[in-house]
């Protein structure tokens, strides 16, 4: 990987699948946390069991989430362009792309500071309120500190609007954004 400079931010223009679970996911960490810190320390389970979901999703591509929010009407920017068995929702995994390798390292993350919380002290769920916030704000303004340092040492974004189209093929529910953008073009 190469190192770059710039800065990374996720499109905002509307809620996707994707972003949608990054605010899900900030709030229930959020959540978690606060459940184990003000009620019991065993809530923290939640946050444990949304870390090895992240996990799971960076490894197969499933999101339970996902899938309940395709339901609902939402579209993906990262899902599989082949069609799925009962029009499943699941996130690409031909390669480790940035937005993948995010749903990993936070997963990891949060995964073992709630084992912290656990094992050590209470004190290691300001780490996972960390994370938490972070999440929330990057599906409120695109912009995420893990992503961008990620982007930083060189790893290849697909949600972004200087690739045409951002990633992507020309058949994907996202082509009409992505190829009319007159950015993307150029690149």
């Amino acid at each position: 990987m190469a190192q770059r400079t710039g800065v990374y931010i996720v499109p905002t223009h509307r809620w996707y699948i994707e972003r949608t679970v990054w605010l899900i996911a900030g709030v229930v960490l959020l959540t978690g946390s606060a459940l184990a810190l003000l009620i019991d320390p065993r809530w923290i389970f939640i946050v444990t069991a949304s870390g090895l979901v992240s996990i799971n999703v960076a490894l197969t591509g499933f999101c339970p989430v996902g899938n309940v929010l395709r339901l609902f009407g939402f579209t993906p920017m990262l899902g599989t362009s082949t069609p799925m068995r009962w029009n499943l929702y699941f996130m690409q995994t031909d390669r480790w792309y940035l937005e993948r390798r995010i749903y990993l390292v936070v997963g990891f993350n949060i995964s073992l500071a709630s084992l912290l919380v656990l094992a050590n002290s209470l004190w290691w769920s300001s780490f996972i309120v960390f994370v938490g916030g972070a999440m929330v704000w990057f599906a409120a303004t695109g912009y995420c500190i893990m992503a961008n340092m990620l982007y930083w040492l060189g790893a290849e974004p697909r949600l972004t609007p200087e690739t045409a189209p951002s990633g992507r093929c020309e058949n994907c529910a996202m082509s009409p954004i992505c190829i009319s953008n007159p950015r993307a073009r150029t690149a």
